[in-house]
Order: C-alpha cells, then structure tokens, then sequence
C-alpha cells in the first residue's frame, strides 16, 4: 500500500494533582481553546473538550506517526507552564502523573462528545475517581487500586 490511512480517535482523561479542584469555568474555557491550539501545533485535532474544576476530559483524534503517550505529556507539560504563566497565583497547579486514554470508534465520537459535554450533570451523580475506576473496568485494564488514583 502507498499510503497510510488512519482514523486514531482517543478520549483522553485526567485531573488536577491531587484533585484539587483549581479549574474554574472561565479559566477551562480558556485552557480548553489553549489544548487545541496545542494539540494542532502537533498534528493533532481536538474534536471535543470538558470537565470539571478537577479534571478534563479531551476528544482527540491523532495521526498514524504521532503516540498517544508522547501527545499527552506534551498538552500536560505545556498547559501546566501556560497555567503558570497566565495565573500567577495558581503557582501550585500541576497535572496528575498519569492519565487514561482509550480508543474511540467512528460509531461512538457522537456519544462521547455529549458525554464529555455533559460532565457538570455527569458529575452530580459520580465523583471522578468513581467515573475513573469505571472506565478502566469497561476498557478491561487492570489497575492496582493502591495507584491508580495518584
């Protein structure tokens, strides 16, 4: 074959260290458009974006050459400098350590949009570490309880 072709859709799922809850909505919307801005600067296009003071959610759709590993450490590394720059007095802002990032079929991008859309309702319901356990658990990944939560 000539050519590759791709269609690499990932939601991706992290929060604030130590879930502080340091996101407010003006300064999400803000940091929402600022993770878009990075990930085209990488190849890479944000289909969709949400959360809560505690955490982000981001619809991602990657190219073939680009690792899902190496795309979130950079949006983690580069919005945690931009945080800091832009809002000196969260000086004490910083990203978990890890994240969760699983694939996404075509059929299901809608879905997920409104889900990620939908987190302020979501989240009336379901704590985040509760929301997190349970897309580990419906992916199938196996988690030691002791660390899955950083």
């Amino acid at each position: 074959m000539a050519h590759t072709h791709s269609k690499l859709v990932y939601h991706c799922v992290f929060s604030t260290k130590n879930r502080r809850r340091l996101l407010p909505d003006d300064i999400r919307a803000r940091l929402f458009d600022y993770l878009g801005g990075i990930l085209r600067n990488h190849d890479a296009h944000l289909l969709s974006a949400g959360g809560t003071e505690d955490h982000v959610h981001l619809l991602v759709e990657l190219n073939a050459s680009t690792p899902i590993a190496e795309t979130m450490r950079v949006v983690k590394a580069v919005s945690s400098k931009w945080i800091h720059e832009t809002f000196p007095e969260m000086r004490d802002f910083g990203w978990q350590i890890g994240y969760g990032a699983f694939t996404v079929s075509l059929s299901a991008v809608e879905d997920v949009t409104r889900y990620i859309l939908n987190q302020k309702e979501h989240h009336r319901i379901r704590t985040f570490d509760e929301e997190y356990v349970t897309f580990l658990q419906r992916h199938g990944i196996a988690y030691d309880e002791r660390f899955v939560l950083d």
